[in-house]
């Protein structure tokens, strides 16, 4: 299952979440969102976990927890909706 991360200060690293959430099972994979133009941490990201029962747990387990000072919000991953309008092209 993938895990939507939120309100992460910028200094935490995928290293950091991928201790975190191995609390809780195997981590399959972690991505760290940042700028494309300062390579910056946005402040979020996507942890994903093998088993579904293990991403509850950390669900249950971290969110509203405190990383690095900030309370973070842990949800599963809701597919990216398209909602920007279409550039029209004539």
């Amino acid at each position: 299952m993938k895990m939507y991360v939120g309100n992460l200060s910028y200094s935490v690293t995928a290293d950091d979440l991928r201790e975190a959430f191995s609390a809780y099972g195997t981590v399959a994979s972690v991505d760290l969102i940042t700028d494309r133009d300062s390579g910056q941490s946005k402040g979020f990201g996507f942890v994903e976990m093998e088993n579904n029962s293990e991403a509850d747990a950390a669900i249950k387990g971290l969110n509203g927890s405190s990383l690095q000072g900030r309370a973070i919000k842990v949800n599963q991953a809701q597919p990216k909706s398209n909602s920007r309008p279409q550039r029209r092209r004539y």
